[in-house]
Parts: structure tokens; C-alpha cells; sequence
């Protein structure tokens, strides 16, 4: 059987501290990491992950809100199997896609070694997905422990066979690069395995009485516009890891390794805090869908604001944190940097440190957006800005003379936007359910109140 529900606070802090693990070890990661492969090979690491991403985006990342935002308001028996199914097709396309794209996006990106990286590091999109749908699933039931830990698992086990392959290879820097990212591969069939047990022993047992799944259109409802949301950030990076290195070629020879020092270095050591926040957004889900559903938006809203001012109150002083011990930072987590490049590197922390307050917001208030019935609204606000940050980072480097700080700066223009305009979305948000929600409550494959499998 499955645990109690946790409250939202437990919640909030069990998937925040794996997060922040996670985030931890990755940070610390790349400490042996710039060590053996330098700034250029980190710049090589880093422009696979756009495209990476974005497939992981397509089939997965809409994936465990979507699904929590599902189970969590009693209409969405049978939600996670429908998204084996529906999504675990997917991630075969994606890994098959990634594959056969490696060689083109070699060639745009103007490094031969890139096809081999995005090859060995294509299988992770499927097993991504189907880790996703797991932890979906017990997000919805208010079980934060599946999450955090095969978080953990994720890191632990790309630290170590990533930091192996890496020195065995030293002497190759191409094959290093690429043994480094079959790491990440490992990884996750390693922790999707475990999700999977895990998830046979503790599923909600088939009930007595005959009761139809949530259709397949009920799942896309919420997860295609989450993805939509999603997709957003990995086609800016991915956009701007093409414009921002051709644009910085035309002004150094260091382009790669300036690009390698932003995308890898200084965005990791932005990240940690908003990891931390990551919690408070997952832990809303459960929280704010049932008195959405029930279209009590009031009270639903009170949750809303109180994940937000948590938020704030925890980012904030990570921030200050952040731009005081810029320096420290950049010498104990990047210390194999030369003394230029961890210039560069403290200049670009200090920069983003206020990053660390807007991306840990927007990542809440787009939870509190879905869980409120309002997911497009994210979607609009991500791509609004995305489209900003490209065009801004490109002007930037090209008619200024900030360079890479440019891509910084417009980084936390857009953010700033993204958050307002997310704020002024909750505000607007309308009751739109009420007693028509009630009199359809079956639309989503549920057969009423009396049967919510998620109350057993």
C-alpha cells in the first residue's frame, strides 16, 4: 500500500533536499570534470544538451506534473498505464530521432564530435520517459519520495561512470566528451529500473467494480501544453548555443570555451537554489488541484500565493548568497579554470545571481498556472520570453561589446518578464469549472466522487 498523503511542507522539503542533492553532486561533478576536459570540452558537453533536451522535453517534461495534476483531483484512474503506453512510444521516437539527427546538428553546429555524442546519449530519452510517468504518478498520490531519490540515484550514478569513462579516455578529448554523456545513459536505465519496481509494488491495487481509465486525450489535456511550456527553454538554449558561439567566433578564438564557461559553469552554479525551490512547485500540484477542481479558486489561490512567497523567501537570500561568494564559488566547485576564464566565470555569477530569485519563481507560479486549470498561460509566458532572450542575447554580443555577458544580461531580462507576467496571470484567474466541472466529472475517464480511487 501506499503511504499518506505528506502534507505540503513535508512534501515541499523531501523532493526539495533530492533536488538539491542532485543539484549538488552535479555542481561537484563538474569539479573532475573541467579538470579533464577543459573549458573547450565542456563547451563541446554543453552543446549537446540543447537538443537533448528539447527531445527529452517532447517525452517527458510535461510528464510528472500532467500526471500528478491528473490523480491528484480524483479523475485520473488508469492515468500513469494510458501514459506508458502513449509516452513510452515517444521516447522510442525521440531516442530514434536524437539518433539520426546527430550528424546534422554536427554540422550546423560546426564540431565534427558532436555526432558521436548525441549517439551514445540518445537511448536516455526513453527511459526518461517512462522514469517520468513513475514519478508523476506517486507526485499525484503526495508520495515526494520516489522523486528525490531516483533524483539522487540519477547523479550518483553519472558521477561516477561519467568521472571513469572521462579519464580513460583523457587522452582523446572527442571520445572523452562522448564516454561522458553514455554516463548520463547509464544512469538512467539504472534509476528507471528501480522506478519501475518500485511503482509494481506500491501501485493503488485494481479496484472490485469496473472502472474505464482516464482516455488518452484526458492525459494530453494537461501534459501537451506543460510540454509546449517546456519546450520553450531548450529551443532558446539550443538556438542560443548556435548564434551566441557564431557570434562570439567573429570577436575571439575562444568562442567555444567563453560559451562552455556560461552555458556549463556559471547556469550550474545558478541552478543550485532553484533546485532547492523545485519542491514547493511539485509539492503545490497535489495541493491546489482538488479546490481548483472543486472550484473553491479562492482557497486554491491562498495556496498559490503561499508557494510563491516560500519561494521568494528561500531564493532571496540564496541570491545575495550567490553574488557575495561568487568567487569562492568559481574557485572551489570550477578551480581547474584558469585565473582568466574564473574572472570571467565570478562576473557571470554576479551577473545571474538575481536568476537564481526569477527562474525559482517562474518555476513555481507555472506549477501554481496548472494546478489552477490555467497550463496555456505558462506556455505563452515561456515562449514570449524564450523568443526575448534569443533576440536580446544576439543583439547583445553583436552590437556591444559584452560578449558572453551579453547572453547573461538577456537571460535576466527575460526571466524578469516570464515572472511578471506569471504573477499577472494568477491574479486574473477565473473560476471557470463550478457545478459544470461537477455535472462532467466524467470527462477525464473518472465515474464520480463516490469511486476516486485516489481516496482508497
Amino acid at each position: 500500500m501506499l503511504s499518506k498523503k505528506q502534507s505540503f511542507i513535508k512534501g515541499a522539503i523531501i523532493i526539495s533536499l533530492g533536488g538539491f542533492i542532485s543539484k549538488v553532486l552535479g555542481a561537484v561533478y563538474r569539479i573532475p570534470l573541467t579538470n579533464i576536459l577543459g573549458g573547450e570540452g565542456m563547451g563541446i558537453y554543453q552543446m549537446v544538451y540543447p537538443l537533448y533536451c528539447i527531445l527529452l522535453t517532447v517525452s517527458a517534461s510535461g510528464i510528472p506534473t500532467g500526471i500528478a495534476r491528473l490523480i491528484s483531483s480524483g479523475k485520473g484512474y488508469g492515468a500513469e498505464k494510458q501514459a506508458f503506453r502513449l509516452y513510452g512510444a515517444v521516447g522510442i521516437i525521440g531516442t530514434m530521432l536524437m539518433f539520426m539527427l546527430s550528424g546534422p546538428l554536427a554540422d550546423i553546429q560546426g564540431e565534427p564530435s558532436i555526432a558521436l555524442c548525441c549517439k551514445l546519449l540518445s537511448p536516455s530519452v526513453f527511459f526518461v520517459s517512462v522514469l517520468s510517468v513513475v514519478r508523476g504518478y506517486f507526485q499525484g498520490k503526495g508520495n515526494m519520495y520516489p522523486t528525490a531519490l531516483t533524483e539522487i540515484a540519477e547523479q550518483l550514478i553519472k558521477v561516477a561512470a561519467g568521472v571513469a569513462l572521462s579519464y580513460m579516455f583523457r587522452d582523446n578529448l572527442a571520445l572523452a566528451v562522448a564516454f561522458t554523456l553514455l554516463a548520463v545513459t547509464i544512469s538512467e536505465v539504472i534509476s528507471t529500473a528501480a522506478a519501475a519496481i518500485w511503482y509494481l509494488r506500491h501501485r493503488c491495487k485494481q479496484p472490485l467494480y469496473y472502472q474505464p481509465s482516464v482516455p488518452v486525450s484526458g492525459i494530453l489535456k494537461f501534459t501537451v501544453p506543460l510540454t509546449l511550456t517546456a519546450l520553450a527553454m531548450p529551443l532558446s538554449q539550443l538556438a542560443e548555443s548556435i548564434i551566441a558561439v557564431r557570434l562570439l567566433r567573429e570577436i575571439t578564438d575562444e568562442a567555444t570555451a567563453l560559451y562552455g564557461i556560461f552555458a556549463g559553469c556559471a547556469v550550474t552554479i545558478i541552478n543550485l537554489p532553484v533546485s532547492v525551490t523545485y519542491g514547493l512547485a511539485a509539492s503545490s500540484v497535489p495541493q491546489i488541484s482538488p479546490l481548483a477542481e472543486s472550484g473553491n479558486m479562492r482557497e486554491a489561490k491562498k495556496k498559490a500565493y503561499k508557494a510563491l512567497l516560500i519561494t521568494l523567501a528561500v531564493s532571496v537570500p540564496a541570491a545575495v548568497g550567490l553574488y557575495v561568494f561568487a568567487p569562492l564559488a568559481a574557485e572551489l566547485i570550477f578551480g581547474s579554470l584558469t585565473g582568466s576564464q574564473r574572472e570571467i566565470l565570478i562576473i557571470l555569477i554576479r551577473i545571474m545571481a538575481v536568476n537564481s530569485v526569477t527562474e525559482s519563481l517562474v518555476q513555481t507560479s507555472s506549477a501554481c498556472l496548472t494546478s489552477l486549470g490555467a497550463p496555456i498561460k505558462s506556455t505563452i509566458t515561456q515562449w514570449s520570453t524564450a523568443v526575448l532572450r534569443v533576440a536580446l542575447a544576439a543583439i547583445l554580443i553583436k552590437f556591444t561589446s559584452l560578449s558572453v555577458y551579453g547572453a547573461a544580461w538577456a537571460a535576466n531580462c527575460a526571466y524578469l518578464v516570464a515572472t511578471l507576467l506569471n504573477f499577472w496571470y494568477i491574479m486574473r484567474v477565473k473560476n471557470t469549472r463550478g457545478k459544470a466541472n461537477e455535472n462532467h466529472a466524467d470527462r477525464l475517464g473518472g465515474v464520480g466522487r463516490r469511486f476516486n480511487p485516489a481516496r482508497r
